[in-house]
């Protein structure tokens, strides 16, 4: 029996020729990651295990996002614990003010992640490097603690889900809508400890920035993580970026799956997923009645440069809605400065939204975004559970950036529909 795309690499770590499904193996790690919310945890279990020195100070990155630039006391002693520990460790890929980003949107362009790689975060939305060819997955900041003291992880070998992709999405819609649709029918536990692998003909139809939005929501489908196949679109975007040499494995043809999900992208509309699951998902066109008080554009999950360019497609020379509050977070300090240097951040603010430097914040409801009782919000982030983004009685609403900003001009969900 042949090995699916995770399987191999996971062998390829753990020194072997072969693994199967259900196999609990030790495997090598190629990066350790750490956010200001997780890594104070990591390091206080460091050094109560009585470790001094990291594994490899170029193998662990430590990026500030969530709570940075510091929105009160706690997030400030976090930060403090994380700059002390990266200075202390002399932590190669630390970002802080002034350099950090998103983590999940920072370290694929900073290239220090790559195709092959084995990779553990104290962060479940880790899983977005699959789009680039690498097994990575979300962990405790107890496994971040002993990862970064050994380089080591236990694993056991998931099973897989293939997702054959066909066709091309329409103008309106984005890896968003694949993903939000792909949950709506399987289900929030449908790929339960599972790898959710894509391949078809389709996958040469989405941009990196589409397939990292689809790995990252892997975790909201329950899965271990997603993957999607090495090609030229991604050995392009490696090119003169990544660190380490990319290391390309691809699926053997007799690899055992769970599950095999043909998807014809053509036929993908913009989704939305309704509060308060990612699961409930619906048509955007069937949600005009829902009145809204605020959008986000921005997280790990949509808060690319493509995702800039498609709200600024929308929003130039139009205005906000009246009663509706329009916040938009480029993810890399990079891409805001490629919006400001292309003319979004006017158009943005000349269209009536405000723009931040990258953070987390509104999407775990932490600050620059805190909805009130009663309100609605429709974001571009990947989690809409109850008081996700601030009061229990409020309301979150996931979509695409297409959909995201043309619901800000209306101040209700709304589809975009391109002007002929």
């Amino acid at each position: 029996m042949g090995m699916t795309m995770t399987q191999k690499i996971l062998a390829a770590h753990a020194g072997l020729d072969y693994v199967s499904e259900g196999q609990l193996i030790s495997a090598k790690l190629d990066l350790v990651l750490g956010n200001d919310i997780t890594t104070p945890v990591a390091v206080n279990e460091f050094e109560k295990a009585g470790f001094d020195k990291v594994f490899n100070k170029d193998s662990i990155a430590i990026v500030l996002d969530h709570f940075v630039p510091n929105k009160d006391i706690k997030a400030a002693e976090q930060s403090k614990t994380c700059r002390q520990f990266a200075n202390c460790q002399c932590i190669s890929h630390f970002y802080d003010v002034g350099k950090m980003g998103i983590e999940h949107a920072l370290l694929p362009e900073q290239g220090v992640v790559t195709a092959g790689d084995c990779v553990i975060g104290a962060d479940s939305h880790t899983c977005t490097y699959g789009a680039l060819g690498a097994f990575s997955t979300g962990v405790g900041s107890t496994d971040m603690a002993a990862g970064m003291a050994t380089g080591m992880a236990w694993f056991k070998v998931p099973s897989a889900i293939r997702f054959n992709l066909t066709g091309k999405l329409p103008y309106n819609c984005s890896g968003k809508d694949v993903i939000l649709s792909i949950i709506g029918n399987i289900g929030v536990d449908g790929a339960l400890y599972k790898s959710m692998e894509f391949s078809g003909d389709g996958v040469q139809n989405l941009s990196i920035d589409d397939r990292l939005c689809i790995c990252n929501m892997a975790i909201e489908a329950g899965a271990k993580n997603g993957i999607f196949p090495v090609d030229e679109i991604t050995q392009a975007y490696m090119t003169n970026r990544c660190e380490r040499k990319p290391v390309v494995f691809e699926a053997d043809k007799d690899a055992k799956y769970d599950k095999v999900y043909e998807i014809d992208l053509s036929k993908i509309k913009p989704t939305v997923s309704c509060p308060h699951l990612p699961e409930n998902t619906r048509n955007a066109e069937e949600l005009h009645d829902i009145t809204i008080d605020q959008v986000v554009i921005g997280s790990c999950t949509n808060g690319r440069m493509e995702d800039m360019e498609a709200a600024y497609k929308i929003l130039n020379g139009k205005t906000v809605a009246q009663n509706t509050r329009c916040i938009i977070i480029p993810a890399t300090m990079q891409i805001y400065r490629d919006c400001i240097e292309r003319g979004y951040v006017t158009a943005f603010i000349d269209a009536g939204a405000v723009v931040s430097t990258p953070t987390c914040g509104p999407c775990l409801g932490g600050y620059m975004g805190i909805l009130a009782a009663g309100e609605r919000c429709v974001s571009t982030t990947n989690r809409n559970f109850v008081g996700r983004m601030g009061h229990t009685e409020s309301e979150v609403y996931l979509s695409s950036p297409f959909t995201a900003a043309a619901s800000a001009l209306t101040g209700f969900i709304t589809e975009y529909k391109e002007v002929q």
